[in-house]
């Protein structure tokens, strides 16, 4: 197995730490689950590069990458929903369209056919991460002020502010799937 398959499974490890973070109580676990994110990200900008730039592109990592990516993105998007930050029906719509979307490209692959992502799916991938970030960095300053009494109304504000960015989040990852859809509903239609 190259190294950017390497990176790609390591991607879903990180995943099962970020939840673990995530899920635990105290600042150093909120530290912990920045970092981990943060290094999931970096894996998934360096198995791409790795893999385009020496040539190492495989059928496993053009499948396991955008699963991967998806497995990190529904993981902290869950443990979100678990900590209150996030209704469970934006979760439920992000990931349904993350499901189809993987679908499609499974029975395209299936057909001989590799359905590559397009600028709006990056675009959405991008606000996903945003929002992960941010709502990362919300968790580790509300675990900080949590004991200061001045700070309720700055929490307050910061979980309307990430309600908001979730559902940014899930507008412009409906408007990528349907885009998705659209082009190849050759394909669904075919089905």
């Amino acid at each position: 197995m190259n190294l950017p398959n390497q990176l790609t499974l390591f991607r879903i490890v990180l995943s099962f730490l970020l939840i673990a973070s995530l899920l635990s109580p105290g600042l150093t676990a909120r530290i912990a689950a920045v970092v981990v994110f943060i290094l999931a990200c970096l894996t998934d900008l360096w198995d791409g590069r790795l893999a385009r730039s020496k040539g190492l592109v495989t059928d496993f990592g053009i499948l396991m990458d955008p699963i991967a990516d998806k497995i990190l993105v529904l993981s902290a998007f869950v443990a979100f929903v678990q900590l209150g930050l996030a209704p469970a029906w934006m979760v439920v719509l992000i990931a349904a369209r993350e499901f189809l979307i993987t679908g499609l490209r499974i029975f395209a692959l299936g057909r001989g056919q590799v359905l590559p992502a397009e600028a709006a799916g990056k675009h959405k991938t991008v606000s996903q991460m945003v929002a992960i970030s941010l709502t990362l960095l919300f968790l580790v300053a509300r675990e900080s002020i949590a004991a200061r009494p001045e700070g309720a109304g700055w929490v307050a504000a910061g979980e309307t502010g990430i309600w908001w960015l979730m559902l940014l989040t899930v507008v412009l990852t409906l408007t990528s799937g349907t885009s998705f859809f659209w082009k190849h509903r050759q394909l669904i239609l075919n089905l």
